[in-house]
């Protein structure tokens, strides 16, 4: 599958990616304390968004991926949100991301990934860290394909199959996005070597390698620490590009709804990255703009 972003990835470049979105949200006082997350501001405070996609460009990201990982047909219905509805606010938020690439006013191309997170967050009940829901590849793939045909309509440069947490999610992802003439990249939420549902990494990646629709596969929402041997084994297993963007390195309390101990992501890493094969590298939860600038800046130098 060819595509201005995949002529983009295949250039050598590496493209940055920008940070949480949440991340940014919260900064500028919104609560995304709910069950939608940042998708809730999709129909309250659409501007908000827009801005902190904004934030994200002018700090250097070459790319924007937008509110919709936790925006789903079930999850707005159980907020009285029927379908013709969520459909809009889906498409919306490629139109939010597009709007502040506009405003950005860069003479970089910036493009936009539209968010697919998995099953589990529409749960909201953090099972997307552990996979296995318990139903079938036929079940996931019927939840996924109608959520993916409306942000393929609304023409992201590309989709982002995201924080995918087991293989049997992955091969789900991958059927339910054939023939909707977009690109996606597929990436996984990792802990060491395996996937966070306990599959060796590179099973699961092998399951991507032949996907023609898949022009990136990687990591994200995992540690800093877990990436370097991730992009190893990600482009010898599937000779893709490979896309990181893992978490600040704090740990997530679910019990306090609070996070935990010190960031351990050291932007100077993102060029070893780079040498491995990396070239879409962002960061996710608690990664914000400044960030963004590191490693803009790293990946940018010789």
């Amino acid at each position: 599958m060819t595509s201005d972003f995949a002529d983009a990835l295949a250039s050598g470049r590496p493209l940055v990616l920008d940070g949480g979105l949440s991340n940014q949200l919260e900064s500028a006082g919104h609560d995304l304390s709910d069950g939608l997350w940042s998708a809730r501001l999709l129909a309250e405070a659409p501007g908000a968004i827009a801005e902190a996609h904004l934030a994200y460009f002018e700090a250097g990201a070459d790319v924007a991926i937008t509110s919709s990982y936790q925006a789903t047909f079930e999850g707005f219905a159980r907020r009285g949100i029927g379908r013709e509805r969520a459909a809009e606010l889906l498409a919306l938020s490629v139109e939010l991301a597009r709007d502040a690439a506009r405003r950005a006013g860069a003479a970089r191309p910036l493009w936009v990934a539209a968010s697919a997170g998995p099953y589990g967050a529409m749960l909201a009940d953090g099972s997307e860290y552990r996979g296995r829901y318990g139903l079938g590849a036929g079940e996931l793939e019927r939840f996924h394909r109608p959520r993916l045909e409306v942000l393929a309509a609304a023409r992201p440069d590309v989709l982002a199959l995201e924080t995918v947490p087991d293989t049997d999610e992955a091969a789900a992802l991958l059927r339910a996005v054939r023939g909707l003439g977009v690109p996606a990249w597929l990436s996984y939420t990792v802990a060491g070597d395996r996937t966070r549902a306990g599959q060796p990494l590179e099973d699961a990646l092998a399951l991507v390698a032949e996907a023609e629709e898949v022009i990136a596969v990687g990591v994200n929402c995992c540690a800093p620490e877990d990436v370097a041997g991730a992009v190893e084994t990600a482009a010898r297993v599937t000779g893709k590009p490979v896309v990181v963007y893992p978490n600040s390195g704090e740990a997530w309390d679910a019990q306090a709804r609070a996070w935990r101990g010190s960031s351990s992501f050291a932007p100077e890493r993102v060029r070893d990255w780079r040498a491995a094969g990396a070239r879409l590298v962002g960061g996710c939860c608690r990664v914000g703009p400044d960030t963004i600038t590191s490693i803009a800046s790293a990946l940018s130098s010789p």
